[in-house]
């Protein structure tokens, strides 16, 4: 088929707003007859899991294709729990466009900003569907003005997300532009900065619809323009501009007017509510109310020529015999549809406008060893994805999103297929004795073929790299080629590019996703990002030890399964899984139970994660700064066992927004620091989405840090460039990031003399990170001969070692330092005596790691430790009668409360809150008993918190001792529960009383 007649399309929204049901009626009549359209809505044909069907929630994105009029569609419908947002991100890869779907009752939702997010970064195409419109007429018994009045308030809410993205990029347009070495403004900066004017959703361009997925009808403005154009003698066209917004029909003059030109006094109403709402509203009433006219009805099915069976008008059940006028008359497929052939783009269209979000552009800085050929070979394999080529002859590149497990027996077992079954190598057939693992792909460019060899490359892989980069590109030989319907898979020899495909035999070389490429000169397609990390950590092991080679292997399955679940292994030894929640967790342990390992299994409770820092917000930075040079008293020594080296180290908090930069961009310092070799290949695009293309993300980043350093510090003007100054100069002298040389705490080289009084030696360091990002230039200092100097170099990879042990676990709990900068200033002595018997000790540099680490644990604990924890986001909804209970519950979990509105148009409370990750486990159930199901919960990682609470408190002062009792009662606080839970579980030492009363302990008489 040609390549402008497809369309690869998902279904984007919040949970429970109706994504399958909609996905139902479009299968029931365009999928070929594989749903009846009375079942439609009922079955949920895309839920095929057991689970699925239980929960009545969709848990994975499945793909289905459909045929209207001479266009093939590719439906990918996806979950809209938050638990499952990484099945969004696989579908929203594999799609051109967007169906995201607004439940006119509830609105716009936190999942709902959520999938709009994901659209914008994958450079996709957006239609607006308001769904549930029947609940408006029945359910909250709007009147059709204030059924209007929402509406408009919903397109408003989701037009104001997107413009909240464009503005985003036109504002770092600008910033480029201006930041350019010219400066100055041309016609091209000029097209560049155009900014669409135009808002993303109108009703009256045709890319929304109005519709009741459940009772199967739906209409965009066009289907009414259509019908008034002869009736009011006007065009069609000029009817679909008035028929949304403050446009009004004036009868006698047969005029359409604006609000202004409006008599005094007039009741006129605005024209979508006249010609559109107001007939709906008629028909719903006329069947459902016990003494409505019918004569509506039939004036309706005559109208229009509607052939319904008398049998259905004759039916006892009115909800039945509006479903029957209603799904003739306004049918919802051809309403959807249309409206996708029409307004969302082919896969030649959007592949060219998506390919900077696809394959980002790459220009090799400096190595002259780069092969020529190789790079023009990879840019023909760009230019050619750009272009969706899809010739015989052209490259063929795939990207893999998912790998998903199918059982055995659902596999199409036909002639050569089974053939090529047969020919299974042997690891994939003995992983794959009851499940066959499929990959869900979507073909870019070329033409795909069963059993062609392919190259499988990880997303990791350089092409100019050659040999060292040859570990992460593998070859691989394709068996069979399926078109899924749903849980059904029909076996195809050749697909063109454009198309959504499910591939066979890919099994052992692909864990999550990866880019097939015919050639081996292509760039890996970007990888796709997830709105939220997996959080929820439980460690497992089977019942039965003996079975423990079984759950490897299912966990090994589940790893390849799932494309959001993550398996490790932990420094006890224990296998950790971690989820995005809850839901996802069950769903987890269920599929190893039951599919992939088949044992009985243990499983812990949750593993939550935490930070340690210092009092303190870290705002006043200037202060900080002083404090900082060492002539302060403030710091903590230690000195190694054999005495030569001296180790003085200062401590101070870095401020919030540094802290969460650096926290954000681990993976950018991680390349960064890293370094790649004598050509580094600059990536011109940024992950985040908020930058354009033009915009180098390391030069972005260096300002940020400049910013974000005296940005929170709320001093004078005069102190502000004071502290300017300091922190410039300290940004100058980064050594190292901690933990694993890219985390948020900072090692700063000592700025003193290199020789001292005594005739130790200042073992300096060298600003690696600085002049990594560019602060500071290479400065070689003019090397000395003595060999006290050169061992003083040799210790620099100790102190920081040291560094890095001693942020990676902090003194309170083992857990990860966080927003702290270290001093660390080492002064080596000459070796005198101990020279003859250097082994008392240990080797020196391991000796000069363990006092770094012990110094910079023992600074943590001088300065008043806190613990850090995670927060979530939590957004409830509830009906007022349920607010008692629900704060109840929230106030039992520590939950801060940010706001509480009361929803427009609707009896329910809206409710924002941040609850504490450790109190989120059985959040939701205690919530659903508490309210009595009136209430519902999602919950989506936040943000770290410091927990304000002193683990080491004691009652000093008399109103201390009045409050709390002496020290012997008091009872331990949240943040020393919390630490001698973490502590308890790894093994640590806890101070606690075994006994607690002793003088009433007695011992109980044995009874014989």
């Amino acid at each position: 088929m040609d390549g402008r007649n497809i369309r690869n399309i998902c279904i984007l929204a919040h949970v429970d707003h109706g994504k399958t049901t909609l996905a139902d009626h479009l299968i029931a009549s365009s999928g070929g007859g594989v749903l009846h359209p009375r079942l439609a809505g009922k079955l949920r044909y895309m839920d095929y899991l057991d689970e699925e069907q239980r929960r009545a929630i969709t848990m994975k994105s499945s793909s289905i294709s459909l045929r209207y009029k001479d266009y093939s569609l590719n439906l990918i419908d996806s979950p809209g729990h938050m638990d499952f947002c990484s099945e969004v991100s696989t579908a929203a890869r594999l799609s051109d466009g967007a169906l995201v779907l607004v439940d006119a009752v509830e609105g716009v939702h936190i999942q709902t900003h959520a999938v709009l997010r994901q659209a914008w970064i994958e450079k996709l195409t957006p239609c607006l569907v308001l769904n549930k419109i029947d609940r408006l007429i029945c359910e909250l018994r709007l009147s059709p003005m204030e059924a209007y009045t929402r509406l408009i308030r919903i397109v408003h809410e989701v037009n104001g997300i997107v413009s909240a993205y464009k503005s985003e990029k036109y504002l770092s347009d600008v910033d480029s532009i201006l930041a350019s070495p010219s400066g100055e403004i041309t016609d091209e900066s000029l097209e560049l900065l155009e900014d669409d004017e135009e808002v993303t959703f109108q009703p009256q361009k045709g890319n929304v619809v109005f519709v009741c997925a459940l009772d199967g009808w739906g209409f965009g403005i066009s289907e009414f323009a259509n019908f008034y154009a002869s009736k009011l003698g006007a065009k069609a066209d000029a009817l679909q501009k008035s028929l949304w917004g403050p446009r009004y029909y004036v009868p006698k003059k047969k005029m359409i007017v604006g609000k202004k030109s409006l008599s005094a006094g007039s009741k006129a109403k605005p024209m979508f509510v006249q010609f559109v709402l107001e007939p709906l509203w008629q028909v719903y009433e006329a069947a459902l109310d016990p003494g409505g006219d019918r004569a509506v009805l039939e004036k309706v099915i005559k109208s229009f020529n509607l052939s319904i069976p008398p049998r259905e008008l004759q039916n006892k059940d009115p909800k039945n015999v509006l479903q029957s006028v209603m799904s003739r008359w306004l049918p919802l497929s051809d309403a959807v549809l249309s409206m996708v052939v029409k307004h969302l783009p082919d896969p030649i269209a959007a592949q060219g406008y998506r390919i900077p979000r696809l394959v980002p552009e790459r220009k090799v800085i400096g190595g002259n060893d780069v092969d020529s050929s190789v790079l023009a070979e990879a840019e023909l394999v760009r230019k050619s994805i750009e272009a969706c080529d899809s010739s015989g002859d052209s490259p063929c590149v795939v990207f893999v999103s998912k790998m998903f497990a199918m059982p055995m027996k659902m596999i199409p077992q036909g002639g050569d297929h089974r053939e090529r079954m047969n020919g299974l190598n042997d690891e994939d057939s003995k992983s794959e004795s009851d499940e066959c693992f499929l990959a869900f792909a979507r073909i870019f460019s070329g033409v795909l073929r069963a059993g062609q060899r392919v190259f499988v490359i990880s997303a990791l892989y350089d092409p100019l790299k050659g040999e060292s980069s040859q570990k992460y590109i593998q070859e691989a030989e394709l068996h069979s080629i399926y078109l899924m319907m749903g849980q059904g898979l029909t076996p195809v020899n050749e697909v063109k590019a454009g198309n959504v495909v499910a591939i066979r035999g890919l099994g052992p070389y692909i864990s999550k996703s990866a880019t097939l490429s015919s050639t081996r000169n292509c760039w890996p397609l970007a990888s796709m990002e997830f709105q939220v990390s997996p959080t929820l950590r439980v460690a497992i092991e089977p019942s039965d030890p003996a079975d423990m080679s079984a759950l490897m292997k299912g966990l090994r399955l589940l790893n390849r399964a799932d494309p959001f679940v993550e398996i490790t292994v932990s420094a006890r030894g224990e296998h950790v899984l971690a989820a995005a929640g809850e839901v996802h967790l069950e769903r987890c342990i269920k599929d190893l139970k039951d599919r992939f390992a088949k044992v009985n299994l243990e499983v812990s409770s949750p593993l939550v994660s935490y930070r340690e820092t210092i009092e303190g917000d870290g705002s006043n930075l200037l202060e900080s700064l002083r404090s900082l040079s060492l002539n302060a008293s403030d710091y903590v020594e230690k000195r190694t066992p054999n005495g030569r080296c001296v180790i003085r180290v200062h401590v101070m908090k870095l401020p919030h927004s540094l802290t969460k930069l650096l926290d954000e961009n681990t993976d950018l310092l991680g390349d960064i620091i890293g370094g790649k070799g004598s050509h580094s290949i600059k990536i011109l695009e940024s992950q985040s989405p908020s930058l354009e293309e033009n915009v180098d993300p390391i030069a972005a980043l260096k300002n940020q840090l400049v910013e974000a350093g005296v940005s929170s510090s709320s001093e004078t003007e005069n102190d502000r460039e004071k502290c300017k100054g300091e922190w410039a100069k300290l940004l100058k002298r980064i050594w190292a990031l901690g933990p694993r040389e890219k985390g948020p705490n900072i090692l700063f080289a000592p700025d003193g003399k290199r020789i001292c009084e005594d005739g130790s030696i200042l073992v300096k360091g060298s600003p690696h990170v600085s002049q990594r990002l560019g602060f500071t230039e290479d400065s070689t200092e003019t090397p000395s001969d003595s060999a006290l100097y050169s061992e003083a170099l040799t210790l620099e990879s100790s102190i920081v070692s040291g560094f890095q042990l001693a942020t990676a676990s902090g003194p309170l709990c083992d857990e990860p330092m966080w927003g702290l900068a270290f001093t660390i200033e080492s002064h080596l002595a000459e070796d005198s005596e101990t020279e003859k018997q250097p082994e008392n000790f240990g080797i020196f540099t391991g000796q000069v790691m363990t006092a770094v680490k012990d110094a910079c644990r023992a600074a943590v604990l001088q300065t008043n430790p806190r613990i850090v924890e995670a927060m979530y986001f939590c957004e409830l909804n509830t009906a007022p009668e349920y607010l008692g209970p629900m704060y109840a519950v929230l106030s039992r979990r520590r939950a801060r409360v940010l706001k509480e509105e009361m929803q427009e148009g609707s009896s329910l409370f809206t409710v924002h809150a941040y609850v504490p990750v450790s109190e989120s486990f059985g959040f939701a159930d205690e919530l659903r008993k508490g309210t009595s199901g009136g209430a519902s919960a999602l919950m989506v990682l936040s943000h770290w918190e410091m927990l304000e609470e002193d683990p080491f408190f004691v009652p000093k002062t008399e109103e201390e001792i009045e409050e709390f009792g002496d020290g012997a009662s008091v009872l331990p606080n949240t943040a020393r529960k919390l630490i001698n839970a973490v502590r308890r579980r790894k093994g640590l030492h806890v101070e606690e009383k075994v006994v607690q009363h002793a003088t009433k302990q007695r011992t109980l008489a044995r009874k014989v």
